[in-house]
């Protein structure tokens, strides 16, 4: 191996490992009850969830630090990561894939939901800055939007909605 081929090498291994790192060690599903402020939540099942969908207010917040230098944690424990497309909500189960369609402007996008939020009144979930920007809300904040899910867990424990198929007849 020459000295650029190592060096390839060493990238393709560190970068192997960050992206190890940013998944989720959560296994299953988390449905388990949690309180907030004095509210109390309880998620919804696995089943309930694959058919949800829902019309509401949707808002865009941010958990990282100082340009995202320094970072938290979201409810599965992952770090929050600046640039990425995901989502809080209070009843989901924890990890699950919704789109999200901006009703105002048509934008439609697919995110990952693994944090809980939002805590305010009327409001049916958080996205992040870039997933805001996508949808095309960043500037106003806020946006009425319908959530659907697409799917509820990761990996093996992956279970995909099944929506009924519509047939167009001319």
């Amino acid at each position: 191996m020459n000295g650029t081929q190592k060096i390839i090498f060493f990238l393709v291994c560190v970068g192997t490992l960050v992206l190890t790192s940013c998944g989720s060690s959560y296994k299953g599903y988390m449905t388990r009850s949690y309180t907030v402020r004095g509210q109390h939540y309880q998620p919804m099942s696995v089943d309930a969830a694959l058919s949800y969908e829902e019309e509401g207010v949707a808002s865009w917040y941010d958990e990282s630090k100082f340009f995202g230098l320094k970072r938290g944690n979201t409810s599965l424990g992952e770090k929050v990561r600046p640039f990425a497309v995901s989502a809080a909500h209070k009843t989901l189960p924890l990890p699950c894939v919704v789109e999200v369609t901006n009703l105002e402007n048509g934008k439609r996008l697919k995110m990952r939901v693994n944090d809980r939020g939002p805590f305010i009144d009327r409001r049916v979930i958080d996205v992040t800055p870039r997933a805001a920007a996508k949808l095309g809300f960043k500037k106003q904040g806020l946006a009425r939007v319908r959530v659907r899910v697409i799917s509820v867990g990761d990996g093996a424990y992956r279970r995909k909605a099944k929506r009924k198929k519509r047939f167009f007849f001319f």
